[in-house]
């Protein structure tokens, strides 16, 4: 078994392996003609359930063709100009050829004698990126798993610099379409059910100021803490920006932490032509990216900013094995010493590899012509009778749905809108996503392919017309 470790030895049987398996999935990306199958749970299951795993093939291609049938297959593919639905995106090739590096090399970036180059690779690049947002120089980050772990750590610190005991008095403001990972953070870090208060918005669906103000007062007056305001750069649901230059000079005359949450919206970082829209992220304590949406970058590619280094210091631990305190002073740079995790990923390298083919203004191109195609797909969207959408992309996100000409009833609409996703999601045509605005479903496009265009918008629009006016007009040969 010794034959299957990678080594000196095994060099040129890991070449010939990954080539094998690069050129199944390529094979299969050139001739993907829909973003999924529609196979369902049903048939995919017994064909998983049926592998015996305590026996093996002992033959590379033999996997691989078993794979392809159990997964390459039936993958949503999200290269595909017809997936809208989630905020997954296409990724940049010298993206994957670093994500081949770094699995191969299987540097651990957690101390300095485990990654060496990686460790300074991955600085460099969390000082850009505080450099882009405009942090200052006594900025620092880390590189984590996602947008959910980057808005944990970043209210962990924020708990410790309010600096009190009673965690009940603690308070967290956000809009009420951030994040659910603000919720679920707060219950992590111990706080009360009521920690988080929900900020209203207004009609583009950005937080109101006046009533964050409103939250922050009463909160001073109920003699509670004001624990961090967390303002959404690039909501989920609507890709919504909030006022942030309103919002840090509330945070600013309360003396509260503010959080920007841009794990979306931070592909305007790079704009060539948006990154006025996220103006006022310079003024933030701390700062969630996630370079595997707007990036163009596989997953997991996050970053926790924060203005002042030296409040990493909550998140650090020391131990004999692995950072000793005496490292701190000899200079020796241990990233553990300021992340939630320890071993963990290089995933930095995928970024470095992609700045250095593509540039900065490469990935922002890309990103503007997603924000582009979101602005010609709402001018399709409002001209069009069958379909009510919500609100004017400020990224690449719309949500709307079918209204059907003949039918009044909200909750028989609702039923149409659901169907007609399912169905969509079943033929294989395309996938899109869905939520929920007022109490009422809707339907999502999430845009984050340059490769999709306006006549694609305009098919799938038509595709779900369809599929919503057959559920209507089955439902009336029920009924009748």
């Amino acid at each position: 078994m010794r034959s299957h470790l990678l080594n000196d030895t095994t060099a040129e049987q890991y070449r010939r392996s990954v080539t094998e398996g690069v050129e199944r999935v390529a094979a299969r990306i050139a001739t993907t003609d829909r973003p999924f199958t529609g196979v369902t749970v049903d048939a995919l299951a017994p064909r998983i359930d049926g592998i015996d795993l305590d026996r093996p093939l002992h033959d590379t291609a033999a996997v691989l063709d078993e794979l392809e049938d159990v997964y390459l297959r039936d993958a949503v593919y999200f290269h595909h100009p017809r997936y809208l639905a989630h905020l997954n995106c296409p990724v940049v090739i010298p993206a994957v050829l670093g994500e081949a590096v770094l699995s191969a090399v299987n540097s651990s970036l957690d101390t300095w004698d485990q990654s060496a180059g990686g460790t300074l690779i991955e600085r460099k690049l969390i000082d850009w990126t505080t450099a882009r947002i405009g942090l200052g120089p006594a900025a620092d980050g880390v590189f984590t798993s996602g947008g959910t772990q980057s808005n944990l750590q970043a209210l962990l610190l924020a708990r410790e610099e309010a600096k009190t005991e009673n965690l009940a008095d603690l308070r967290v403001f956000a809009s009420e379409v951030s994040h659910f990972s603000v919720k679920k953070s707060a219950k992590l870090l111990g706080l009360g059910p009521d920690a988080v208060v929900s900020v209203p918005v207004d009609s583009d669906k950005r937080m109101q100021t006046v009533a964050l103000a409103r939250e922050l007062e009463r909160c001073a007056k109920d003699g509670l803490v004001p624990m961090a305001v967390v303002a959404t750069g690039g909501t989920t649901d609507f890709g919504s920006i909030d006022p942030l230059p309103e919002i840090a000079g509330l945070c600013e005359q309360y003396g509260v932490w503010m959080h920007v949450d841009a794990a979306y919206g931070c592909g305007l970082l790079a704009s060539l032509k948006y990154r006025g829209r996220i103006d006022g992220i310079e003024r933030a304590d701390s700062v969630t990216v996630d370079y595997h949406k707007s990036f163009f970058q596989p997953v997991s590619s996050s970053a926790v900013l924060v203005r002042d280094a030296a409040t990493l210091r909550h998140a650090t631990y020391h131990a004999e094995y692995l950072n000793p305190r005496r490292m701190v002073q000899e200079r020796i740079p241990n990233q553990v010493d300021k992340s939630l995790q320890t071993t963990r990923r290089f995933d930095a390298l995928k970024l470095w590899m992609t700045l250095r083919v593509m540039g900065a203004d490469g990935i922002g191109a890309l990103f503007d012509e997603v924000c582009d195609l979101a602005a010609e797909a709402w001018k399709l969207l409002a001209a069009d009778p069958r379909f009510d959408v919500v609100v004017e992309p400020s990224l690449s996100t719309l949500v709307f749905r079918h209204i059907p000409a003949a039918v009044t009833d909200p909750a028989e609409i609702d039923r149409a809108n659901l169907y007609a996703r399912k169905a969509l999601f079943a033929s294989g045509d395309a996938v899109v996503a869905g939520t929920k605005v007022a109490g009422r479903h809707y339907l999502k496009f999430t845009l984050l392919n340059p490769e999709t265009t306006t006549a694609d918008i305009a098919t799938v629009l038509d595709l779900i017309a369809g599929h919503a006016e057959q559920y209507l007009g089955d439902s009336l040969d029920r009924a009748s």
